[in-house]
């Protein structure tokens, strides 16, 4: 019976993740439990001004598993643009215009509601907007970058 007590205090009493708590992405040490509260949200220097972004897990310079969300607001452009690996998007709340090509056609994209999903290969081109407040969230494995089709795209020149 002690064992058994022992055991329900490592597995239910102490801290889970300092990661988690401290807001400090998640780098592979026990589990993180994260509420959507608790995510610390900041500016995009590679995205238009609005974009804002929270780690969840990794660091996107490195080959190893990323986990990140983006609250892009409403009336948002997202530009022509490829990334260097697969890219996962899970819509968590409004609406994503998506599509693939090298330029903007808002009359090509897919909308993407609450739980639409894409899945999109290296190099392939994509864009989308928004008219509402939209927050996605991105995994796959790094690194991460994200290249402009057209270099004046890009809010780092």
């Amino acid at each position: 019976m002690k064992q058994l007590s022992i055991l329900f205090i490592a597995l239910f009493v102490l801290p889970v993740s300092t990661a988690a708590s401290s807001g400090v992405p998640y780098n592979g040490d026990g589990h993180a439990l994260v509420n959507t509260q608790d995510l610390k949200w900041s500016p995009v220097a590679s995205m238009a001004p609005g974009a804002q972004m929270a780690i969840i897990e990794g660091d996107l310079s490195e080959e190893a598993p990323f986990t990140f969300r983006l609250k892009l607001p409403a009336n948002y452009r997202l530009a022509p643009h490829i990334h260097p690996a697969y890219e996962r998007v899970t819509v968590l709340s409004g609406t994503l215009h998506f599509a693939q090509g090298r330029e903007f056609d808002s009359n090509k994209t897919t909308e993407l509601k609450q739980s639409g999903m894409a899945i999109m290969a290296p190099g392939e081109p994509m864009f989308g907007f928004t008219e509402e407040e939209t927050v996605i969230q991105l995994h796959g494995t790094g690194p991460w970058g994200i290249e402009y089709i057209n270099p004046k795209d890009d809010p780092r020149k």
